[in-house]
């Protein structure tokens, strides 16, 4: 392969990606050009693009200047891209040259932006971190979203990587209670360590895992039964009806999982018609309604960020591959390899 090709991964079809060679892109007058450190792939949503288990209408992401389009193949996918400015434009300031930077970009070695888009780094800031700051930036806006109490009892359903950096981030929190459900133990341990105060596993979270009932973790909480603030991050919408159950009256269902077009019956008889629950939906692509009058997107990222040498992400990357490796890694996600945080690795 040529030095100067860019490498770039396309889905091209459902159970398809390709590496794509082409020429490095030369910036415009008021573009910069980055060399790509790391790009961190997120197994549940580009595991959807790859099957094709995504509307093909639906709007990639359209806050998004690189993500513009629908989901329709050939698509390019991927929002986590941390590297070095090599290249600036004549009209861009001397500043950006050499500045560490992350960008929502799809996967590739080098891609040309406008600065403005680019969120500039620390030089100092360790760029494995860098590259999960989609991950820590949705799990700054789950907390912001379910609006954690003092006293409170919370359960988090999922610990994957967004499930783990909710529950490190609300064990800040002066909680009564912080409980995190997750059927893999490696991943139990993980949030253990990160300030879960009990772990659990759950019926019909993983055949393949020893399946305690997580119905006795809140046992201690005070009455009302159930819990305060629950979350489910799983990714599965089966799992929507375990967090139902353990909703108290009154209390917050914060949704962050994107299911794609996956759909589960869900029961909304019994416990739910009389409880008087809030079911929220949690995005991180927009600030809720309610906040917008103190907070913008810039201000969440400022503190994202500042989080990052406190939080240390990057300590949650499982697998690293060469960007040459993508077809087989997608192809890995779909038998369903359990990867808590793979990443590419690109030429430094």
């Amino acid at each position: 392969m040529p030095e100067d090709a860019r490498r770039r991964v396309q889905f091209s079809a459902p159970g398809r990606a390709d590496v794509i060679s082409e020429a490095v892109p030369a910036p415009g007058p008021e573009e910069v050009r980055v060399r790509t450190q790391y790009s961190a792939i997120s197994p549940g949503t580009e595991r959807l693009v790859y099957e094709g288990n995504v509307p093909q209408n639906l709007d990639a992401d359209a806050s998004i200047e690189a993500l513009e389009g629908d989901f329709s193949y050939p698509i390019s996918y991927g929002y986590a891209c941390v590297g070095r400015v090599e290249q600036i434009g004549n009209a861009v300031p001397a500043g950006w040259e050499d500045a560490l930077v992350f960008a929502f970009q799809p996967h590739a070695s080098h891609f040309v932006a406008r600065p403005e888009t680019l969120v500039p780094l620390p030089n100092e800031t360790d760029p494995a971190d860098a590259a999960l700051i989609p991950s820590l930036e949705t799990a700054v806006t789950l907390v912001m979203d379910g609006r954690p109490m003092i006293g409170e009892s919370v359960v988090v359903f999922g610990q994957g990587v967004v499930g783990l950096l909710t529950t490190r981030l609300l064990r800040d929190h002066p909680l009564q209670k912080l409980v995190a459900v997750e059927p893999v133990p490696a991943r139990r341990e993980r949030a253990a360590a990160l300030g879960a105060q009990t772990v659990a596993s759950a019926d019909g979270l993983d055949a393949d895992s020893p399946a305690a009932s997580s119905e006795t973790v809140l046992d201690e909480t005070p009455d009302p039964a159930g819990a305060d603030l629950v979350y489910e991050l799983t990714g599965q919408p089966s799992v929507l009806n375990e967090a139902v159950a353990h909703t108290g009256f009154g209390g917050r269902l914060v949704v962050g999982s994107w299911y794609g077009t996956k759909q589960a019956p869900i029961n909304l008889g019994g416990h739910f018609h009389r409880s008087r629950m809030r079911i929220v939906s949690s995005q991180v692509s927009t600030i809720d309604p309610q906040h917008r009058g103190r907070w913008t997107k810039d201000r969440r990222m400022s503190v994202v960020v500042d989080a990052l040498s406190d939080v240390r992400p990057g300590r949650l990357i499982s697998d690293r591959f060469s960007v040459e490796e993508a077809p087989s890694v997608y192809e890995k996600l779909a038998r369903g390899a359990s990867m808590l945080q793979p990443v590419f690795v690109y030429d430094t």
